[in-house]
């Protein structure tokens, strides 16, 4: 893979200069002997044959009069390297190639323009081999000093040669959202050898990026890394769970002293790093992690007096950062790695109080509109990738689940706006694809709810439920955009679907068809159970849970619903059981078993059969972390009653056998925090509320005249206002 370079001269003062770059693959871009920007694995995934983003790099400071350089490294990523399931390689195509556009205005206001064209000069370089799945393989003895700066004398004598150009016809476009970074480093916390020659480096923390490393050897020395989740009895590194992806990276020595290296156009999910080939036992210093991620601004915090709880927040964060790599993908340890739209609106309620997902999820619905076929319907994942289908249901309603959820946290109908068109196409393909409104045919790779613990949903009741859902969410959405006449249409689309379903899947007695806890969610959440039925259908649910010994037995699709639809009904004190129960299957069964990221099936290892099958078996997935609105909504209290939060409510759920906990979430308006406590039988319950901000705040009381704030009674503090009472609650307005 080669060096690409350019010089020029800059002969005046210089008032600002950007550089705009892109690729056809991924690039690296350097000016006069060091790299510019901080963005890793630019220009990030879109579907290359579409569109293509450019970045813009402010580069002022790093002119200098006289002669100057800029340079390129570039790599195949997901342009030309491998992409997606099925060993695809090359899929958009096949030799990466670089855009770059530099613009130089002087103090004079004079402007000069750099661009990649046949005046620039390549030259092999140590590179040999780059794959985002497979890994690197860098050769230090290939490197050329000064490659990229001024005066240092290279010429096409010394290997340069001029370079090859083409033309593509694609859309250049700045990104929506925040580039992918170095979000943290990860110091190795313990160096094991496992075998002569092969040590094992820990974390501490399962995590997506690569490997940095010190090492000093003779020139030529070969140094390989090889990465994994976990580990074997042995202490070994556990592969078998990559499946084809080598995720192995290697590095040849230039010798003569301490050499530190890490690759550049790939990434690893990982938490242990193997090293061969050293020539001594090393430091544990000598590896670190390098954890990359798109640069999603923190929102929520949340904690609790239970370590458990905050492990379990503390890995559904982590597989938000190690997942959202450009895209919303999966599993980053193995081949696939791709956009699944099921997971991505199953987590995405989670996701937005998480972190600032909304340039972030933007960005990706371009993606999903690219990946629309011409009659409406969605693909499995975006960008489409090969051998998948088209029309799945709950993977394919993520073209409108997304776009109104990231709406209702952040308040901003520009991205209904912009896929309103879209979600309408797709509700029309759902109605033109069922029979009598019942979603039985076309329905591309029909997963159902994935990874359910035996509990296999009815995949047309899953069908009908989530065409219901798109039709009711496309009506609200054109209801805010102010077009009452598609409004109408589509809330009657909704109704005639939502009857077409109670005739069908809910009997007389509530039961809904065979009765598993994501049928009886889909329908109550989803408001699809005639009102008469409904507590009839809640106490179904109930009795199953209770019959499983409060275990779940959820799928990708029913389980983000369980914990809300619980509490919403009446049954906060049943969420709790289900959220602090450890034993399989459950949200802290993988805690208590050593996780740091959330894994994707509930049985990705038990201590009886010891791990799952390696053909799909990821520590690192975050769809069954969706649990994680409840925390914000159910035990921190914290729900939004209009879109972007001008008006909320604030209702802690008290229980779980916690003796305190505290929330927040940064929104638009600012930042919302509860924090409460029960000691002694007293309950202290502190909220923060930013300037043009409404609250009702829920205190669970009986007695009014208990009620505290600042130590006066409540009903003289101003700024706060009783608005009613309901049982065991004051209800007031802050």
């Amino acid at each position: 893979l080669p060096y690409l370079r350019r010089e020029f001269r800059v002969e005046k003062p210089v008032r600002s200069a950007r550089l705009r770059a892109s690729a056809l693959g991924m690039y690296e871009p350097w000016l006069n002997g060091e790299r510019v920007g901080d963005a890793w694995l630019a220009p990030g995934w879109t579907d290359y044959r579409v569109r293509v983003h450019a970045q813009t790099i402010d580069v002022t400071d790093a002119l200098r009069r006289g002669e100057n350089v800029v340079g390129f490294m570039v790599g195949p990523g997901w342009y030309a390297g491998r992409a997606g399931l099925f060993h695809a390689r090359e899929f958009y195509g096949s030799v990466p190639g670089v855009l770059a556009q530099l613009d130089i205005t002087y103090e004079d206001g004079t402007t000069t323009r750099v661009v990649s064209d046949a005046s620039w000069e390549r030259h092999d370089g140590p590179m040999i081999v780059s794959d985002i799945m497979d890994g690197e393989v860098y050769d230090a003895r290939g490197e050329v000093p000064g490659w990229c700066t001024p005066g240092a004398g290279l010429d096409k004598g010394d290997g340069w040669s001029a370079v090859t150009t083409r033309a593509e016809s694609v859309v250049i476009e700045p990104p929506p959202d925040l580039p992918v970074r170095v979000l943290e480093r990860l110091p190795a916390k313990s160096a094991r050898m496992v075998a002569p020659g092969r040590w094992v480096f820990d974390l501490g923390q399962n995590m997506v990026g690569v490997a940095r490393i010190r090492v000093e050897g003779e020139a030529g020395r070969v140094v390989t890394l090889r990465h994994a989740e976990m580990l074997n009895p042995d202490g070994s590194l556990y592969l078998e769970n990559l499946r084809g992806a080598a995720a192995t990276d290697s590095y040849v020595c230039r010798g003569g002293g301490e050499e530190t290296w890490s690759p550049r156009f790939t990434f690893h999910g990982f938490r242990y790093v193997e090293v061969s080939g050293l020539e001594s036992a090393p430091e544990v210093g000598a590896v670190e992690g390098l954890v990359l991620g798109s640069d999603l601004p923190p929102t929520g915090e949340f904690e609790c007096s239970d370590a458990r709880l905050n492990r379990l927040y503390s890995n559904i964060v982590w597989g938000l950062r190690g997942n959202y790599v450009s895209i919303p993908t999966d599993c980053p340890q193995r081949d696939e790695r791709m956009g699944w739209m099921g997971d991505a609106q199953a987590f995405i309620p989670t996701a937005a109080r998480v972190a600032n997902v909304a340039p972030f999820m933007s960005k990706w619905m371009v993606d999903v509109r690219d990946a629309q076929r011409a009659d409406g319907a969605h693909a499995d994942v975006a960008p489409v990738m090969k051998g998948l289908s088209y029309g799945t249901p709950a993977w394919a309603d993520a073209g409108v689940i997304v776009p109104w959820t990231v709406y209702e946290v952040y308040g901003d109908r520009r991205v209904l706006e912009a896929n309103i068109d879209s979600m309408r196409a797709w509700v029309e393909w759902c109605r033109g694809h069922s029979t009598g409104l019942i979603r039985d045919k076309d329905r591309g790779n029909d997963y159902g709810d994935w990874l359910s613990i035996e509990a296999d949903t009815p995949k047309d009741l899953i069908g009908t439920a989530y065409f219901a859902r798109s039709a009711d969410l496309l009506a609200r959405s054109y209801d805010v955009l102010g077009r009452a006449e598609e409004a109408a249409r589509y809330r009657g689309v909704f109704e005639e679907v939502r009857r077409a379903f109670a005739a069908r899947f809910v009997a007389a007695d509530g039961t809904v068809a065979n009765g598993t806890q994501t049928s009886y969610l889909l329908a109550v959440a989803f408001d699809l159970v005639p009102s008469e039925r409904r507590e009839l259908a809640m106490g179904h649910l109930m009795r199953d849970l209770e019959a499983r010994g409060w275990r779940l037995s959820t799928g990708f699709i029913g389980v983000g619903l369980l914990l809300p639809t619980l509490d919403d009904a009446g049954h906060p004190d049943a969420a709790y059981r289900l959220l602090m129960q450890d034993e399989f299957p459950s949200w802290l069964f993988s805690v208590k078993h050593g996780a740091t990221t959330i894994w994707e099936r509930w049985n990705g290892w038990t201590p009886d059969k010891g791990m799952n099958d390696p053909g799909m078996n990821s520590f690192n997935h975050y769809a069954l972390g969706s649990c994680g609105e409840w925390l914000f909504t159910g035990v921190g209290g914290i729900r939004a009653d209009e879109p972007g939060f001008g008006r909320c409510t604030i209702r802690p759920r008290l229980g779980g056998g916690l003796a305190w906990a505290r929330a927040s979430v940064r929104t638009v308006r600012g930042k919302i925090g509860t924090a409460w406590r029960v000691r002694d039988g007293r309950v202290t319950l502190q909220v923060s509320i930013p300037a043009n901000v409404t609250a009702t705040v829920h205190v669970p009381t009986a007695d009014p005249g208990s009620v505290r704030e600042g130590g006066a009674p409540i009903d003289r503090v101003a700024g706060v206002r009783v608005v009613g009472r309901e049982e065991g609650v004051l209800v007031l307005e802050v």
